[in-house]
């Protein structure tokens, strides 16, 4: 009954840390939902029906209503079901979760991954320049057990399904320790802190399967 009642599907794709967050979510608030595996090279006419405008996962849809980009899904699941809060109520801090949610997406992934691919012989310098992004990071949760603080919240969803279960992954697979423990201990202590959280451990991609597509991706950012 409470299924009908909610009526939630998510269009994703399983090694897309974009989908990955807002299902964290999902499970985070309770939210029974229906998922739709989708192809991101051969698109769905469904995918390209509900997101006509970027044509891309994730993109959620409630009682009929459509939404796409995953900080515009994970506030609107925020907001729309009120329990266990992923941003902060205060309008400072709630700004700040969004500016380093931002900074996580728009700086640190493509320095930290696709400038990286690109490198050819300059791959220390891109490591470097990537290293001086992650050491905000780590002051910013510096004595906390998340970036939400005590518990889990909108930052530690949007860098949780980045940094560790994507990134590090495509990093593993390019033979590269880019946050080493001895130079990131904050970071490291983090995610040590987000694999012990149940549904997180749900949406993480298996680990050798998306080793094998980061590679891929690698692949097709340098013959680009």
């Amino acid at each position: 009954m409470a299924e009908k009642e909610e009526d939630v599907k998510l269009l994703g794709f399983w090694a897309s840390p974009f989908s990955r967050r807002v299902e964290m979510a999902l499970k985070l608030k309770g939210v029974p939902y229906e998922y739709l595996e989708q192809d991101i090279v051969n698109k769905s006419p469904l995918l390209l029906q509900l997101n006509p405008v970027y044509k891309k996962v994730p993109v959620l849809v409630h009682k009929g209503k459509v939404l796409s980009e995953s900080h515009v899904i994970l506030e609107y699941i925020d907001q729309i079901w009120k329990n266990n809060p992923i941003l902060p109520q205060d309008p400072y801090e709630k700004a700040m979760a969004l500016f380093w949610a931002k900074f996580v997406d728009e700086q640190v992934g493509p320095v930290a991954f696709r400038s990286l691919a690109k490198a050819e012989n300059g791959i220390e310098v891109a490591i470097k320049e990537a290293q001086e992004l992650f050491m905000f990071l780590e002051k910013e949760v510096t004595g906390k057990d998340f970036f939400g603080g005590k518990t889990i919240g909108f930052l530690d969803l949007v860098a949780g399904s980045m940094i560790p279960f994507c990134l590090a992954r495509g990093w593993e697979g390019m033979g590269i320790d880019m946050i080493p423990e001895e130079k990131f201990p904050e970071l490291n202590r983090w995610i040590k802190n987000l694999k012990e959280i149940e549904i997180v451990r749900e949406c993480i991609p298996p680990r050798e399967k998306q080793i094998e597509h980061m590679k891929k991706v690698v692949e097709r950012i340098k013959s680009a």
